[in-house]
Order: C-alpha cells, then structure tokens, then sequence
C-alpha cells in the first residue's frame, strides 16, 4: 500500500502537466529512489 502511494505522489506532477517524466519534477524524492542527483536529501525505504 505505501508503493501505491508513493508512485502516486511521484506522478502527480506528471499527471496535472507540469513535466513529462517524474525524475523532472525537481522536488520530489523519485530521483534518490533512482540513484540520480537530487535537490532533496531523503531517507530512503526499503520497498
């Protein structure tokens, strides 16, 4: 359940049109669950 709910806050800004990918999106933590440069310092879950 907290996958569901992860993936929608990471596509939310897809979703209403704000950029075409999630890692676009510079503040959201889907580019650490990637392992790319981010803005944000996150822990990450084990999922």
């Amino acid at each position: 359940m907290f996958r569901q709910k992860l993936d929608y806050i990471h596509h939310n800004p897809v979703q209403r049109g704000y950029v075409d990918e999630p890692s676009h999106w510079r503040y959201s933590s889907y580019r650490n669950y990637l392992e790319l440069p981010s803005l944000l310092a996150v822990d990450l879950v084990d999922l």
